[in-house]
């Protein structure tokens, strides 16, 4: 089976707006696992936002038509 690559809370804050999901922190780890917002750093959650706030700001939005 193989795993899913590392993808920095930064990568996941930015998939989230993308994908119009719910900002909630998180990222994964590089054994793939997901680690939640009660496990991160504060900076952690800082490039999260981050992450979503300048694919928000780029209005780079998934077309589900």
């Amino acid at each position: 089976m193989r795993l899913p690559k590392y993808k920095s809370p930064k990568s996941c804050g930015g998939a989230d707006s993308y994908y119009r999901r719910a900002q909630v922190p998180h990222y994964r780890d590089v054994e793939g696992r997901r680690v939640d917002y009660e496990d991160m750093t504060k900076d952690q959650v800082r490039e999260y936002y981050e992450g979503f706030d300048e694919n928000e700001k780029d209005m780079n939005f998934k077309d589900w038509r």
